[in-house]
């Protein structure tokens, strides 16, 4: 809250704070989710840009793996990587100084009704592809009815929402939307989603076999062009000089630099070589040990290179090892809370992760829509009113808190808590194993793995519970066979992280709704089938004020919280990225954290 008061403040400093116009009171320049946009229609740049960034220069990235097609938009192939973010504009840019709103880019205006039962956006007469050919509607309805039919999954499930297209007139196009087959009302998402779809020019495209992967140079609308590739090993991005909007309020400050590259890299160690090297830039790290210890390099210390915590106010998501409550031995709750207990995050911190994480304790963690450390708010208890069993009393005042050990590796005190848990759901401890009561039959279950930081995790994990009398086998599976087993709930655990976004929606059904329990190949991964849960995430869908998606979310939040489907791990509350002293950075980072196309090369202005 703190880092959102701040970037307040550093809006009003910037002199662009008006009170703007409602998005839905008829054509507007932005429009938001919930409540009206941050910025007018006047407004000069992003806070989180530089307008007076010098132009030119190169970066270079790196990229893991290898890629064969120049074509993001298709399950065929594996695209090389920033063709989406530096070639393909959508109809609306987002604005990353708050949770979900769009600006327009393409198009210069949006109008959708109260209900959002259609959008309308009217294209800028002066867009134009990078071939120089004007931006037009029939391109707009080209895009989404090829993406719908022969791109990937996520482009059919929501665009095939558009039930009728209109041409108002020759700049307008206005996108008819169906009502929800459970809500009965339009999804409030659709007019963002539409926003960012991506636009393909169709006199390019359409004398392409759009759904085969290929190395036909893509076409866009976007601030580059593909100025060189070499399949599987790089892809260069070169500034056009003719770029249609590089005046636009959306893109002061961003897209400075005239040359980038990515160079492709066998795995993670290699490319670090490769950055101790000086052979490219930036470096994301994900590692807490390589991050904490190994950036001690010859370059590193003589100031060359230099590390930054970037802060970010997005939330933590769930990395978790998960119940599968489909299971009879993970169906009582009691057992769950249990085996978290005998889970050591202070131990396992400090001896695998140099102290570099913090525990989780929301599925929202580091954002406002976390319950935890958060008593329920009057909205938050009335719309759990009707589940009076649903959220125990300590997580509705103060938010979920996770077991907390000594940290010695010994775990005692919450071993006998566990234990004693135990024995209330009828276990007993017999010849030193934890067997079921009447059954005689040991508590036992296996955690799939498929990666060798998972593998390291489990296989420590389970010499926690061992000590308990519980028998936990790991078994590594290669990628396909996991996956496979994922899709139809073949497992007794599993490591799986959720991650969320400022704007959570539809993806929440997705994800733990209870008709995506019997459904193969969703996420709701434990299994659980919550009456609560669905009106949690219903009343998210359809709040209309910040206030009410607030409530709606932290309350969805308290009900996972309170179910005890999974053991929560940890989270870094920063992003960790190397830079040569070269690439410079603007003063402030957004909402979502950091931005590459709003850094630059050469001196500080």
């Amino acid at each position: 809250m703190r880092f959102c008061l701040v970037l307040f403040g550093a809006i009003m400093a910037l002199g662009v704070l008006a009170l703007p116009r409602p998005a839905e009171a008829g054509p507007s320049h932005a429009i938001a989710m919930h409540g009206t946009p941050l910025y007018p229609a006047n407004f000069h740049h992003f806070g989180f840009t530089n307008p007076a960034a010098p132009k030119g220069g190169t970066i270079r990235f790196a990229a893991v793996g290898t890629f064969d097609s120049l074509n993001p938009f298709i399950v065929r192939g594996t695209a090389a990587v920033g063709l989406r973010e530096q070639v393909f504009e959508s109809l609306m840019a987002r604005g990353y100084d708050e949770p979900f709103s769009l600006y327009g880019l393409l198009a210069e205006t949006i109008e959708t009704p109260p209900d959002r039962s259609w959008v309308a956006f009217r294209l800028r007469p002066e867009a134009r592809f990078s071939d120089g050919t004007p931006v037009t509607v029939d391109d707009v309805v080209y895009s989404l009815e090829t993406l719908r039919d022969k791109g990937r999954p996520n482009y059919r499930t929501y665009y095939s929402k558009v039930t009728k297209i209109e041409r108002p007139d020759a700049r307008t196009v206005k996108f008819i939307l169906a009502p929800g087959e459970d809500t009965h009302t339009p999804d409030r998402e659709m007019p963002l989603i539409l926003g960012l779809m991506p636009i393909i020019p169709k006199h390019v495209y359409e004398k392409r076999s759009f759904d085969q992967s290929g190395l036909d140079l893509p076409v866009g609308s976007g601030p580059y062009v593909v100025d060189e590739v070499k399949p599987g090993a790089r892809i260069a991005y070169r500034r056009d000089p003719n770029y249609w909007g590089r005046e636009l309020a959306v893109n002061r400050g961003r897209y400075n630099i005239e040359r980038v590259v990515y160079d492709y890299y066998r795995d993670s160690n290699s490319s670090f070589e490769a950055f101790k090297a000086g052979l490219y830039d930036a470096r994301p790290e994900t590692d807490p040990g390589r991050w904490t210890g190994e950036y001690d390099f010859p370059a590193a210390k003589a100031g060359q290179v230099r590390k930054i915590a970037f802060k970010t106010a997005m939330p933590s998501g769930m990395k978790a090892l998960v119940f599968n409550t489909r299971r009879p031995f993970f169906a009582d709750r009691r057992v769950r809370i249990a085996l978290t207990y005998l889970f050591d995050f202070e131990w396992t911190n400090r001896t695998l992760y140099h102290n570099a994480y913090k525990r989780t304790e929301s599925y929202f963690d580091n954002s406002e829509l976390s319950s935890h450390a958060r008593a329920a708010s009057l909205r938050e208890r009335e719309l759990l009113a009707p589940f009076p069993d649903a959220v125990r009393p300590d997580i509705m005042a103060h938010g979920y808190e996770a077991p907390v050990s000594d940290g010695s590796g010994q775990n005692r005190m919450n071993r006998q808590k566990a234990l004693a848990l135990l024995r209330e759901a009828g276990y007993d401890i017999r010849d030193g194993k934890v067997v079921n009561a009447a059954t005689n039959t040991p508590l036992s279950f296996e955690i799939l793995v498929a990666t060798p930081a998972d593998e390291r995790l489990a296989l420590v994990y389970a010499n926690m519970v061992r000590r308990a009398g519980i028998d936990a086998r790991v078994r590594n599976v290669d990628a396909s066979q996991y996956q496979g087993r994922l899709d139809a709930y073949d497992y007794d655990m599993i490591f799986y992280e959720w991650s969320q976004s400022l704007s959570p929606g539809n993806e929440q059904s997705f994800y733990w709704g209870s008709a995506a329990a019997d459904e193969n190949g969703t996420r709701n991964y434990m299994g659980v089938k919550s009456k609560a849960i669905d009106a949690m995430i219903e009343a998210m869908l359809a709040a209309r004020t910040h206030e009410e998606f607030v409530a709606a979310v932290r309350a969805l939040d308290r009900v996972l919280m309170a179910g005890n489907y999974v053991i929560p791990l940890f989270y870094s509350p920063t992003q960790w990225v190397a830079l040569w002293n070269r690439v410079k950075v603007p003063p402030r980072t957004s909402l979502y954290g950091y931005r590459t196309d709003a850094w630059w090369i050469g001196a500080q202005p």
